[in-house]
C-alpha cells in the first residue's frame, strides 16, 4: 500500500467501522473465508491506509448479535469514496451477502486527544 510508506503522520484519519452479524446458517468455514477475503482488501485497494479487525470479546453482553468488527482507515473522503465501488470491494460484498444477517457501518474522523495518539 502506497500510503503506509509515508514518513509524515496525517493530521486526520477517516475511520470506516464495519460490524457483522452472521446468519445461523453461516458455517465456521464460511465465516473464515469472509474474514480472509476482507483481510485481503487492503492489498488490493490502494486507498486503504490502515486495517484491523477482531471478534467480540466484551463481557457486557451488549453486542446485539454482532460478532465481527473491521476498522478500515482512509486519509480522505475521496479515498473512502473510491474504495466503496472498487471492484475488489464489490466482489467481497457479493460473497458476504448470503451469510450476513445484519451489518452496521459508521464512518468518523478520528479526533486526537492529549492522552492518545491517532495511528
Amino acid at each position: 500500500m502506497k500510503h503506509k510508506d509515508r514518513l509524515e503522520r496525517p493530521s486526520r484519519l477517516l475511520r470506516h467501522v464495519v460490524l457483522f452479524a452472521f446468519r445461523d446458517s453461516a458455517s465456521p468455514e464460511d465465516i473464515r473465508e469472509i474474514e480472509e477475503a476482507f483481510c485481503a482488501l487492503p492489498d488490493r485497494i490502494d486507498e486503504v491506509h490502515g486495517f484491523e479487525w477482531g471478534t467480540d470479546v466484551s463481557a457486557e453482553s451488549l453486542s446485539q448479535g454482532y460478532s465481527h468488527c473491521f476498522l478500515v482507515t482512509f486519509l480522505s473522503e475521496r479515498g473512502r469514496d473510491r474504495y466503496l465501488p472498487h471492484p475488489a470491494h464489490q466482489e467481497f460484498v457479493a460473497a458476504l451477502e448470503p451469510h450476513l444477517e445484519k451489518v452496521l457501518v459508521i464512518d468518523y474522523w478520528a479526533t486526537q486527544t492529549r492522552s492518545s495518539e491517532v495511528i
